[in-house]
């Protein structure tokens, strides 16, 4: 793991146990990498409680909750999907907050683009029932260079979200 998310999980790490809450991750392209990002600083056992690798369309509507219209219509890479996948991680595994993700990472999606998807567009969310943030990457620079900007790019914006919504107690 590079430096960047190794201070930011510090970061992370620091808000979540000074404050007392919890996180989950809910991973479809990234699959696990958020979450390994996460635990890779001692402590946080503290307040990471779980992740879900939800590859599979029915992983996000049978057990996170993901409105199987919304698929069918919008596909799985889109705005609506990841927001409804924090408040399915939030909900399943009863946390504070959670980290959303899903996308095309490429070299081609699973329809062979006929979904009308980018290689590259990845959908990221943070947050929970009051505040969710999102933030869309669409850019491919090869599987490899996509999962690790989108993994990055997660990090950056839970620790951004903390900034902005934890409360010192």
């Amino acid at each position: 793991m590079d430096l960047d998310l190794k201070l930011l999980s510090k970061e992370i790490n620091e808000m979540l146990w000074r404050n007392h809450k919890t996180l989950a991750t809910a991973e479809s392209c990234t699959a696990g990498r958020i979450a390994s990002a996460i635990t890779a600083v001692p402590g946080s056992s503290n307040y990471f409680k779980g992740g879900l690798i939800c590859y599979a369309d029915e992983v996000k509507t049978e057990l996170l909750g993901v409105d199987a219209a919304v698929i069918a219509e919008k596909t799985p890479v889109c705005e609506e999907v990841v927001r409804q996948m924090v408040l399915g991680a939030n909900k399943l595994l009863h946390t504070d907050y959670a980290v959303a993700i899903s996308g095309f990472a490429g070299p081609g999606g699973p329809d062979g683009g006929r979904s009308g998807v980018i290689v590259g567009t990845i959908w990221i969310a943070v947050g929970n029932a009051d505040s969710i943030v999102t933030t869309m990457i669409e850019e491919d620079n090869g599987r490899d260079k996509n999962l690790a900007s989108a993994t990055s790019a997660a990090m950056h914006l839970l620790r951004d979200y903390l900034k902005e919504n934890s409360t010192e107690e």
